[in-house]
């Protein structure tokens, strides 16, 4: 009998921040986790891997900072068989890999895995599959396969592959690598026709990639054996023991493996391909009306052309723009001629050298019980719209520097105030003082919607002393 082929095991690294590509992206709330008008990178990305043929299901790496946005959309997709791997900080992508690869052969016999990152825009699908298929052969034979974009132009923003003998069809030894080029010598590799992107995705088998790891970039692979070895489960996640795996030097798999292992090939992917590092590269994968406008959300433009427009939160009126960008959002408006979008790395960085929170979160922030929004803030006091999911509970806490007050607008809500319960029925409150214990849980199957006063010299968030959790948060 013919042998069976090795399962494919979808790793998902979701550990970027996309920081070109504020305010939409936040450092709690990356890129690849914004609806970008239905559906997220995070989603489109495991929505691709899913199709494939023969794929186990899927093992993500994410920020833990990251880890209950990342549950509830593979929960949307109904793959609650995915398991999530838990950083507590980023090392890049080489640890990752390593850790990943130890969990893999952990439940599976050496499965082939297919690195993706989960913010990557990838059309058609027919061509991702073709450019897999071709890179599982070559992996199944112990070679570790890169996909190559080919180059639409002399980009400076990717490095390249320069490729050489054809070992398979469309399967060709790795020459070299060239980091982010100039402008001149991008056009000097695009001459010479043997280049591609790098994509940043990978296919290999399992026991490959680590028995490279081990020699190439030894510290990596004991950071993470230890790191998997010594790891514990939290209620549906994996966490890689932090300790140990912040020992492991901060290295990228292309430094770590693929530039001195002779196991490197690359595949090309013949797909629209773009990483979505800009605003200007979103409006190219965007949908345009016949005058070339990108419009998302609640958006009006008169006279416009050539533009793009994103509202979150309210309506964005335009007249007579001519290739601009309009980035709305509930606490922040980005406006900027097109071909700028690379410098909102650099007003971001001002923006948190001045201590902004608009760096970090959104005036909305999704919690795995529900979400809250502040609706206003002042140097005492914050208002805030809470919503709590059915069946859901937030932590028994207390507050030291601020007391609450809460006003039911729809649901039915049980409170536990100091050592009593009761039960709240909209248009009513409830006052809680200044260190006492409380918690909030909803016992019915509809939303409970209530909102929140605080009063206080100090309304931060870490002004939380937890008793008891269902979500493992300290």
């Amino acid at each position: 009998m013919p042998e069976a082929k090795p399962a494919i095991q979808p790793i998902i690294l979701s550990g970027g921040s996309g920081s070109r590509l504020w305010p939409l992206s936040r450092n709690l709330y990356p890129k690849q986790f914004v609806d970008m008008g239905g559906s997220t990178l995070f989603e489109a990305t495991l929505k691709r891997a899913a199709r494939l043929p023969g794929r186990l299901a899927p093992l993500v790496v994410c920020n833990n900072g990251h880890r209950f946005l990342a549950a509830e959309l593979l929960h949307r997709l109904d793959l609650d068989k995915a398991r999530i791997l838990l950083e507590q900080e980023g090392r890049n992508t080489a640890p990752a890999v390593a850790a990943a690869a130890f969990a893999a052969l952990d439940e599976h016999a050496d499965p082939l895995l297919l690195v993706l990152a989960s913010d990557h825009h990838i059309e058609p699908y027919a061509e991702f599959e073709a450019a897999v298929r071709r890179a599982a052969r070559a992996a199944e034979s112990g070679r570790i396969v890169t996909f190559g974009v080919k180059p639409l132009e002399p980009a400076t923003g990717y490095g390249y592959i320069i490729s050489g003998l054809e070992l398979e069809p469309d399967v060709f030894q790795i020459e070299r690598f060239v980091e982010k080029p100039s402008l001149d010598k991008a056009v000097e590799l695009l001459q010479g026709g043997n280049c591609f992107w790098n994509s940043g995705m990978f296919m290999f088998r399992a026991s490959t990639i680590l028995a490279e790891l081990e020699r190439f970039a030894p510290e990596a692979h004991a950071a993470a054996a230890e790191a998997w070895k010594n790891r514990r489960q939290d209620l549906d996640f994996i966490r890689l023991d932090a300790e140990a795996f912040g020992r492991s030097p901060a290295i990228s798999l292309d430094y770590a493996v693929m530039e001195h292992t002779d196991k490197a090939c690359v595949t090309p992917l013949k797909a629209k391909w773009d990483d979505l590092g800009s605003w200007e590269s979103f409006d190219a994968a965007a949908e345009h009306d016949a005058a070339g406008n990108c419009k998302i959300g609640d958006v009006l433009a008169r006279d416009s052309e050539n533009s793009y427009l994103h509202s979150t939160s309210r309506l964005v009126a335009g007249i007579g723009l001519k290739d601009m960008m309009v980035v709305e959002t509930s606490d922040a408006v980005l406006v900027m001629p097109k071909g700028r979008g690379q410098e909102v790395k650099t007003l971001l960085e001002s923006l948190k050298a001045a201590h902004r929170p608009e760096t970090d979160r959104h005036l909305k922030v999704f919690r795995p019980w529900g979400s809250y929004e502040t609706l206003a803030l002042g140097a005492t006091f914050q208002v805030k719209r809470i919503i709590v999911k059915p069946g859901a509970a937030l932590s028994l806490q207390l507050h030291n520097h601020r007391a609450e007050h809460w006003v039911v607008v729809s649901g039915r809500a049980k409170v536990r105030l100091g050592e009593e319960e009761k039960i709240m029925l909209a248009n009513t409150s409830l006052y809680i003082p200044f260190g006492t214990k409380h918690r909030l849980s909803n016992p019915d199957h509809l939303p409970l919607e209530i909102i929140e006063i605080q009063a206080g010299p100090y309304l931060g968030e870490d002004d939380i002393v937890r008793f008891e959790d269902n979500f493992g948060r300290e």
